[in-house]
Protein backbone atom coordinates (compact mmCIF):
# COMPACT_ATOMS: atom_id res chain seq x y z
CA UNK A 1 0.00 0.00 0.00
CA UNK A 2 1.30 3.60 -0.93
CA UNK A 3 0.33 5.81 1.56
CA UNK A 4 0.41 10.17 1.30
CA UNK A 5 -0.78 12.21 3.39
CA UNK A 6 -3.14 14.93 2.44
CA UNK A 7 -0.24 18.02 2.80
CA UNK A 8 -1.97 21.34 1.44
CA UNK A 9 -5.19 20.71 3.56
CA UNK A 10 -3.39 19.34 6.78
CA UNK A 11 -0.90 21.91 7.43
CA UNK A 12 -4.26 24.79 6.21
CA UNK A 13 -6.41 23.12 8.73
CA UNK A 14 -3.04 24.27 11.20
CA UNK A 15 -3.79 28.02 10.96
CA UNK A 16 -7.45 27.24 11.97
CA UNK A 17 -7.37 25.04 14.58
CA UNK A 18 -9.01 22.24 12.73
CA UNK A 19 -5.55 20.41 11.74
CA UNK A 20 -5.96 16.38 11.45
CA UNK A 21 -3.76 14.07 10.95
CA UNK A 22 -5.38 12.35 8.15
CA UNK A 23 -3.76 10.25 5.03
CA UNK A 24 -5.04 8.78 1.48
CA UNK A 25 -4.06 5.70 0.56
CA UNK A 26 -4.46 4.15 -2.57
CA UNK A 27 -4.35 -0.02 -2.55
CA UNK A 28 -4.45 -1.43 -6.21
CA UNK A 29 -7.10 -4.49 -6.36
CA UNK A 30 -7.06 -5.65 -10.03
CA UNK A 31 -9.98 -3.92 -11.05
CA UNK A 32 -8.88 -0.10 -9.76
CA UNK A 33 -7.98 1.59 -7.20
CA UNK A 34 -10.00 1.77 -3.76
CA UNK A 35 -9.51 4.93 -2.09
CA UNK A 36 -10.00 5.65 1.35
CA UNK A 37 -9.12 7.34 4.64
CA UNK A 38 -7.09 6.16 6.94
CA UNK A 39 -6.22 7.58 10.88
CA UNK A 40 -2.98 7.30 12.46
CA UNK A 41 -2.60 4.07 14.49
CA UNK A 42 -3.37 4.92 18.18
CA UNK A 43 0.25 4.96 19.98
CA UNK A 44 0.77 2.33 22.50
CA UNK A 45 0.71 3.05 25.99
CA UNK A 46 3.37 1.65 28.04
CA UNK A 47 2.26 -1.64 29.48
CA UNK A 48 1.17 -2.48 32.96
CA UNK A 49 -1.62 -0.27 34.84
CA UNK A 50 -1.36 3.58 34.62
CA UNK A 51 1.03 5.52 37.06
CA UNK A 52 -0.87 6.52 40.31
CA UNK A 53 -1.11 10.67 40.51
CA UNK A 54 1.77 10.92 43.15
CA UNK A 55 4.05 9.11 40.66
CA UNK A 56 3.01 11.29 37.42
CA UNK A 57 3.88 14.89 39.46
CA UNK A 58 7.09 12.94 40.96
CA UNK A 59 7.87 12.43 37.70
CA UNK A 60 7.44 15.40 36.35
CA UNK A 61 9.33 17.54 38.64
CA UNK A 62 12.16 15.04 38.76
CA UNK A 63 12.62 15.80 34.57
CA UNK A 64 13.43 19.51 35.06
CA UNK A 65 16.29 20.50 33.63
CA UNK A 66 18.25 23.02 35.75
CA UNK A 67 19.60 26.06 33.46
CA UNK A 68 21.98 28.20 35.46
CA UNK A 69 22.80 31.44 32.85
CA UNK A 70 26.88 32.62 33.47
CA UNK A 71 27.04 29.44 35.04
CA UNK A 72 29.52 26.08 34.05
CA UNK A 73 27.92 25.43 30.40
CA UNK A 74 25.38 27.45 30.25
CA UNK A 75 26.20 31.08 28.35
CA UNK A 76 24.99 34.46 30.15
CA UNK A 77 24.02 36.07 26.88
CA UNK A 78 22.72 34.35 23.73
CA UNK A 79 21.39 36.44 20.68
CA UNK A 80 18.09 36.17 20.06
CA UNK A 81 16.93 36.21 16.88
CA UNK A 82 18.29 35.94 13.11
CA UNK A 83 19.98 37.42 10.21
CA UNK A 84 20.21 38.02 6.69
CA UNK A 85 16.83 37.00 4.71
CA UNK A 86 15.17 35.29 7.80
CA UNK A 87 11.49 36.80 8.67
CA UNK A 88 10.88 40.24 10.20
CA UNK A 89 9.33 38.46 12.77
CA UNK A 90 12.99 37.32 14.22
CA UNK A 91 14.41 40.48 13.14
CA UNK A 92 16.54 42.47 14.76
CA UNK A 93 18.25 40.32 16.56
CA UNK A 94 18.68 41.08 20.55
CA UNK A 95 20.94 40.25 23.04
CA UNK A 96 19.71 38.83 25.86
CA UNK A 97 21.14 37.88 29.13
CA UNK A 98 19.27 35.95 31.71
CA UNK A 99 19.75 37.24 35.28
CA UNK A 100 18.16 34.00 36.82
CA UNK A 101 18.60 30.73 37.03
CA UNK A 102 15.00 28.29 36.25
CA UNK A 103 14.63 25.08 35.09
CA UNK A 104 12.90 23.59 31.88
CA UNK A 105 10.56 20.93 31.64
CA UNK A 106 12.39 18.15 29.73
CA UNK A 107 9.68 16.84 27.93
CA UNK A 108 6.54 19.08 26.69
CA UNK A 109 3.27 18.01 29.44
CA UNK A 110 2.41 14.82 28.33
CA UNK A 111 -1.17 13.55 28.25
CA UNK A 112 -0.82 12.07 31.61
CA UNK A 113 0.12 14.79 33.68
CA UNK A 114 -2.40 17.19 31.87
CA UNK A 115 -5.21 14.65 33.46
CA UNK A 116 -3.62 14.12 37.13
CA UNK A 117 -3.74 18.63 37.17
CA UNK A 118 -6.63 19.03 35.49
CA UNK A 119 -8.97 16.05 35.91
CA UNK A 120 -9.25 15.90 31.99
CA UNK A 121 -8.00 15.41 28.36
CA UNK A 122 -8.39 17.17 25.74
CA UNK A 123 -6.45 15.42 23.17
CA UNK A 124 -7.37 13.53 19.75
CA UNK A 125 -4.51 12.31 19.45
CA UNK A 126 -4.62 10.07 22.46
CA UNK A 127 -1.83 8.27 24.37
CA UNK A 128 -0.81 8.79 28.33
CA UNK A 129 2.83 9.98 27.61
CA UNK A 130 2.22 11.93 24.24
CA UNK A 131 2.51 15.29 24.15
CA UNK A 132 -1.21 17.54 25.54
CA UNK A 133 -2.70 19.48 22.29
CA UNK A 134 -5.83 21.23 22.43
CA UNK A 135 -5.21 23.35 25.10
CA UNK A 136 -5.03 27.12 24.33
CA UNK A 137 -2.67 29.72 26.34
CA UNK A 138 -5.48 30.20 28.92
CA UNK A 139 -5.69 26.95 29.77
CA UNK A 140 -2.32 26.36 29.70
CA UNK A 141 -1.73 29.17 32.13
CA UNK A 142 -4.30 27.32 34.44
CA UNK A 143 -2.96 23.97 34.51
CA UNK A 144 0.71 26.02 35.87
CA UNK A 145 -1.06 27.74 38.81
CA UNK A 146 -3.20 24.83 39.70
CA UNK A 147 -0.09 22.46 38.92
CA UNK A 148 2.11 25.05 41.13
CA UNK A 149 -0.73 24.70 43.64
CA UNK A 150 -0.80 20.82 43.84
CA UNK A 151 3.08 20.43 43.95
CA UNK A 152 3.32 22.75 47.02
CA UNK A 153 0.60 21.04 48.83
CA UNK A 154 2.50 17.87 48.45
CA UNK A 155 5.87 19.58 49.02
CA UNK A 156 7.41 18.26 45.56
CA UNK A 157 8.43 22.12 45.05
CA UNK A 158 9.52 24.68 47.66
CA UNK A 159 7.01 27.79 48.98
CA UNK A 160 8.50 30.08 46.95
CA UNK A 161 8.70 27.95 43.43
CA UNK A 162 6.01 28.04 40.86
CA UNK A 163 5.33 26.13 37.38
CA UNK A 164 4.73 28.80 34.81
CA UNK A 165 4.96 29.11 30.71
CA UNK A 166 8.54 30.47 29.93
CA UNK A 167 9.57 33.25 28.16
CA UNK A 168 10.06 33.61 24.52
CA UNK A 169 13.30 34.58 25.40
CA UNK A 170 14.01 31.72 27.76
CA UNK A 171 12.15 29.14 25.45
CA UNK A 172 15.06 30.41 22.47
CA UNK A 173 18.12 30.18 25.17
CA UNK A 174 16.78 26.74 25.84
CA UNK A 175 16.55 25.51 22.38
CA UNK A 176 19.76 26.56 21.20
CA UNK A 177 21.52 24.96 24.42
CA UNK A 178 24.32 27.33 23.28
CA UNK A 179 24.13 26.78 19.69
CA UNK A 180 24.18 29.79 17.11
CA UNK A 181 23.34 27.81 14.16
CA UNK A 182 19.62 27.56 12.96
CA UNK A 183 18.57 24.21 14.69
CA UNK A 184 20.40 23.36 18.10
CA UNK A 185 22.26 20.50 16.42
CA UNK A 186 23.78 22.66 13.32
CA UNK A 187 21.99 24.38 9.90
CA UNK A 188 21.65 21.18 8.23
CA UNK A 189 17.72 20.46 7.19
CA UNK A 190 18.51 17.21 6.46
CA UNK A 191 19.56 16.17 10.38
CA UNK A 192 15.69 17.18 11.55
CA UNK A 193 14.23 14.18 11.09
CA UNK A 194 16.89 12.74 14.13
CA UNK A 195 15.73 15.47 16.29
CA UNK A 196 12.12 16.69 15.59
CA UNK A 197 8.61 15.24 14.18
CA UNK A 198 7.57 17.59 11.44
CA UNK A 199 6.30 17.79 8.44
CA UNK A 200 8.62 15.22 6.81
CA UNK A 201 8.10 12.35 9.09
CA UNK A 202 5.26 12.27 10.98
CA UNK A 203 3.40 10.56 8.83
CA UNK A 204 2.02 7.45 10.27
CA UNK A 205 3.21 7.98 13.86
CA UNK A 206 1.77 9.30 17.15
CA UNK A 207 4.70 8.83 19.52
CA UNK A 208 5.23 9.27 22.95
CA UNK A 209 7.84 12.03 24.27
CA UNK A 210 11.15 11.92 24.28
CA UNK A 211 11.86 9.38 21.04
CA UNK A 212 14.14 12.09 18.76
CA UNK A 213 17.29 12.73 19.67
CA UNK A 214 17.54 15.73 22.63
CA UNK A 215 19.59 18.84 22.07
CA UNK A 216 23.17 19.43 23.94
CA UNK A 217 20.97 20.26 27.13
CA UNK A 218 19.11 17.12 27.28
CA UNK A 219 15.76 18.64 26.26
CA UNK A 220 13.43 16.66 23.70
CA UNK A 221 11.17 18.00 21.04
CA UNK A 222 12.18 21.60 21.53
CA UNK A 223 12.06 21.38 17.41
CA UNK A 224 8.86 19.90 15.92
CA UNK A 225 5.75 17.57 17.81
CA UNK A 226 3.77 20.54 18.65
CA UNK A 227 4.03 24.35 18.87
CA UNK A 228 4.69 25.23 22.71
CA UNK A 229 2.86 28.16 23.97
CA UNK A 230 4.69 31.19 25.51
CA UNK A 231 4.20 33.68 27.79
CA UNK A 232 4.74 36.41 25.92
CA UNK A 233 2.66 39.26 24.11
CA UNK A 234 2.81 38.94 20.08
CA UNK A 235 4.69 41.67 18.63
CA UNK A 236 5.89 41.09 14.64
CA UNK A 237 9.31 42.07 15.47
CA UNK A 238 11.69 41.81 18.44
CA UNK A 239 12.19 45.84 18.35
CA UNK A 240 11.51 46.63 21.96
CA UNK A 241 12.10 42.89 23.33
CA UNK A 242 13.34 42.66 26.97
CA UNK A 243 17.11 42.20 26.99
CA UNK A 244 16.79 40.05 30.21
CA UNK A 245 14.98 37.39 29.06
CA UNK A 246 11.21 38.65 30.65
CA UNK A 247 8.84 38.26 28.79
CA UNK A 248 7.52 41.07 26.49
CA UNK A 249 4.31 43.16 27.75
CA UNK A 250 0.90 44.32 26.76
CA UNK A 251 -2.48 45.67 27.55
CA UNK A 252 -5.37 44.38 25.36
CA UNK A 253 -3.61 42.25 22.59
CA UNK A 254 -4.83 38.81 22.19
CA UNK A 255 -2.04 37.06 20.20
CA UNK A 256 0.87 35.16 21.84
CA UNK A 257 3.95 33.97 20.63
CA UNK A 258 4.16 30.10 20.19
CA UNK A 259 7.76 28.70 19.40
CA UNK A 260 8.88 25.36 17.81
CA UNK A 261 6.74 24.12 15.14
CA UNK A 262 4.72 20.82 15.02
CA UNK A 263 4.14 17.87 13.38
CA UNK A 264 2.22 19.43 10.32
CA UNK A 265 5.23 21.90 9.25
CA UNK A 266 7.97 22.30 7.37
CA UNK A 267 11.57 22.15 8.60
CA UNK A 268 11.62 26.09 8.03
CA UNK A 269 9.24 26.46 10.68
CA UNK A 270 11.45 24.25 13.28
CA UNK A 271 13.88 26.34 13.32
CA UNK A 272 15.15 27.40 16.73
CA UNK A 273 14.29 31.43 15.85
CA UNK A 274 11.31 31.09 14.18
CA UNK A 275 8.45 32.85 15.48
CA UNK A 276 4.39 32.49 15.40
CA UNK A 277 1.51 33.44 17.58
CA UNK A 278 -2.23 33.07 17.59
CA UNK A 279 -4.74 34.09 19.89
CA UNK A 280 -5.09 33.00 23.44
CA UNK A 281 -8.36 31.00 23.36
CA UNK A 282 -6.84 29.27 19.87
CA UNK A 283 -6.58 25.20 20.27
CA UNK A 284 -5.54 22.95 17.26
CA UNK A 285 -4.09 19.25 17.55
CA UNK A 286 -0.84 20.53 16.64
CA UNK A 287 -0.41 22.93 19.62
CA UNK A 288 0.48 22.08 23.18
CA UNK A 289 3.26 23.41 25.88
CA UNK A 290 6.33 23.02 28.10
CA UNK A 291 6.59 24.20 31.86
CA UNK A 292 9.39 26.19 33.62
CA UNK A 293 10.04 25.60 37.16
CA UNK A 294 11.12 29.06 38.86
CA UNK A 295 11.21 31.26 41.95
CA UNK A 296 8.58 33.04 42.55
CA UNK A 297 9.08 36.45 43.87
CA UNK A 298 5.73 37.50 44.95
CA UNK A 299 5.23 34.22 47.34
CA UNK A 300 8.65 34.96 48.50
CA UNK A 301 7.92 38.81 49.63
CA UNK A 302 4.44 37.41 51.16
CA UNK A 303 6.41 35.19 53.31
CA UNK A 304 9.00 37.80 54.33
CA UNK A 305 5.94 40.05 55.13
CA UNK A 306 4.22 36.87 57.62
CA UNK A 307 7.68 36.29 59.15
CA UNK A 308 7.45 37.25 62.62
Amino acid sequence: MRCDEVGAASRAALWSGSARRTYTCARWLGLGFLWMLVGVVPAADPPGPPPKPEEILKQFVAEFVRLTPGKGKYPASFAMGSTGDAPDAEKPVVTVTLRQPFAIARYEVTQELYQTIMGRNPSKWKGRRNSVEMVSWEEANDFCRKATMELRKRKLIGATERIRLPSEAEWEYACRAGGKTAYSFGAKKADLGDYAWFYGNAKGNDPPVGKKKPNAWGLYDMHGYVWEWCDDYWSPTHEGAKTDGRPRPGKDERERVLRGGSWADDADHCRSAFRHHKALDFRSDAVGFRCVLADDPTARDILKEKSP
